[in-house]
């Protein structure tokens, strides 16, 4: 029996390898299907409850800033009234108040309404056409004082009085404290709707991931059977949820952004009409502004971490049921099927 040469060897295994398939590996797929009904309505959910919770945001934040411009408009204002009477020179009146105001430390600028412009205040009432001469109407000075270091009101109003009886002075004062007092009022009910909408989602979010988990509880026992960590599979399932909540808290914010955004731009482009005044004078401008952006943002985020909890807690909690049952099969009180 010959003995083959080493070469020959060489070459018959290099023929061999040669003709063995090649050993390829298999492309990974995710646990989860990456879509599925429950977790397409469970975007959904988080959808509608991150628009309405953006929107509540979004509302307290406008009443909040129109209240403080409110506020501000009024308090850093005062009025001296000048009533008509017989032998009295109006004009000289009126100048000697402005001066008489300017010279207490605290006030800013005075001005006087001249009587084209008290009659533009008094048309809606007695209409257009007036001759303030034949009417005893009151003439202003609005006085610009510092709000931070406003002037001695009682001094200023006792000064007026003695040199012009017919003048009155009104700080606003009443008007400040029962705006201010409704303003805190708006902003506490604004606060409390806002903590009912987010308590809603909550809850709303918490449901439907349960829900959600509860169709996939069968992949949870499989791998938890085969020998998977508890760990792993509640982080594969958290960054299943995550990716679900970042889209539909993403959808919804989205949504209540380019809301205010267009609302804003309406308002700006028709903001010569009776109508879009009226809704400034009430709401003031639908703008939430930079903080308001950010409080969406904020929300948005909120939404997506509260829903990846939840799906990481059902999910630890399913493996301890799981291994409850296991370990004592007759125990199913407190354990859900």
């Amino acid at each position: 029996m010959t003995e083959r040469s080493p070469s020959k060897k060489v070459a018959e295994a290099a023929t061999q390898q040669q003709r063995r398939p090649e050993m390829r590996v298999r492309p990974t797929a995710p646990i989860l299907p990456p879509s599925n009904i429950q977790g397409n309505a469970l975007m959904v959910v988080i959808a509608i409850m991150a628009f309405l919770a953006c929107l509540t945001l979004g509302g307290v934040s406008m009443v909040r800033s129109t209240a403080a411009s409110w506020e501000s408009q009024i308090s850093r204002e005062i009025t001296i009234q000048i009533k008509p009477d017989d032998g009295l020179d109006m004009d000289k009146a009126l100048n000697q108040a402005r001066d008489i105001a300017m010279t207490f430390v605290g006030t800013k600028s005075g001005q006087i309404v001249d009587e084209a412009a008290t009659a533009r205040l008094l048309e809606p009432w007695l209409g257009s056409g007036l001759d303030l001469k034949e009417l005893p109407v009151p003439r202003l000075v609005i006085v610009t004082i510092d709000e931070n270091n406003p002037p001695d009101f009682e001094a200023m109003r006792s000064l007026l009085k003695d040199s012009i009886p017919q003048a009155t002075l009104d700080d606003h004062r009443t008007w400040v404290d029962r705006l201010v007092s409704m303003a805190h009022t708006t902003v506490m009910i604004g606060t409390g709707i806002l903590l009912l909408v987010f308590t809603a989602m909550v809850l709303t979010v918490v449901f439907a991931t349960r829900g959600a988990l509860s169709g996939n509880r069968h992949i949870v026992e499989v791998l938890h059977f085969v020998g998977a960590e508890s760990s792993f599979v509640a982080t594969e399932f958290q960054k299943h949820f995550l990716k679900i909540s970042l889209k539909g808290s993403a959808i919804g914010s989205g949504l209540a952004a380019l809301f205010f955004a267009a609302a804003g731009f309406l308002q700006s482009r028709t903001i010569a009409t009776p109508q879009t005044d009226q809704a400034t004078a009430l709401f003031g401008t639908f703008s939430v502004g930079v903080l308001g952006y950010f409080g969406i943002f904020a929300t948005m985020i909120i939404i997506a971490l509260l829903t990846t909890l939840t799906a990481r807690v059902t999910v630890v909690r399913t493996i301890y049921e799981i291994d409850t049952l296991r370990s004592d099969p007759t125990r199913t009180d407190g354990i859900a099927s």
